[in-house]
C-alpha cells in the first residue's frame, strides 16, 4: 500500500524502514486499514526463501541457459528481443520447461474476433 510509505525516497538505495514513532501515529497504534508494521513472524521459512511455488527461479537469456535448468528450477525470461524470445519459448515447450513471465502460448496467436 502506497499510503503512509515509511520507505523514504523513491530511489531503491535510499529506501530504509523507519519505525513509526509519532505520538498519534496510526501505524504505531496498529489501527485497522493502515499499513502493517514490520514485526517478528512476517518472514517465510528459511527453506522457502527465494522460491516460487517451491521452485528456484532462474533468469534465462538464451537457449543455452534453458538447457542448464534442472527439475527444481523454473525459468524467467530476461529482457530479450522478440525473435530470441520466440525461439526460447518454442524450445521450452519441447522440453516442457515452465516460463513464469510468458502467457499461455496457444492463446496468444492472432485470433480473429467476430
Amino acid at each position: 500500500m502506497k499510503r503512509f510509505s515509511k520507505l523514504g525516497k523513491n530511489r531503491k538505495k535510499l529506501q530504509r524502514w523507519k519505525r513509526p514513532k509519532g505520538r498519534d501515529n496510526k501505524m504505531r497504534l496498529k489501527r485497522k486499514s493502515y499499513p502493517a508494521t514490520v514485526s517478528v513472524g512476517y518472514s517465510s521459512p528459511r527453506k522457502e526463501h527465494g522460491r516460487i511455488n517451491g521452485q528456484i527461479p532462474v533468469l534465462v537469456y538464451n537457449i543455452k541457459d534453458l538447457g542448464k535448468l534442472g527439475s527444481d528450477n523454473v525459468a524467467i525470461l530476461a529482457k530479450v528481443g522478440a525473435k530470441k524470445k520466440l525461439e526460447i519459448i518454442k524450445f521450452a515447450e519441447e522440453k516442457k520447461i515452465k516460463i513464469l513471465n510468458v502467457r499461455n502460448v496457444q492463446g496468444d496467436k492472432n485470433e480473429t474476433r467476430n
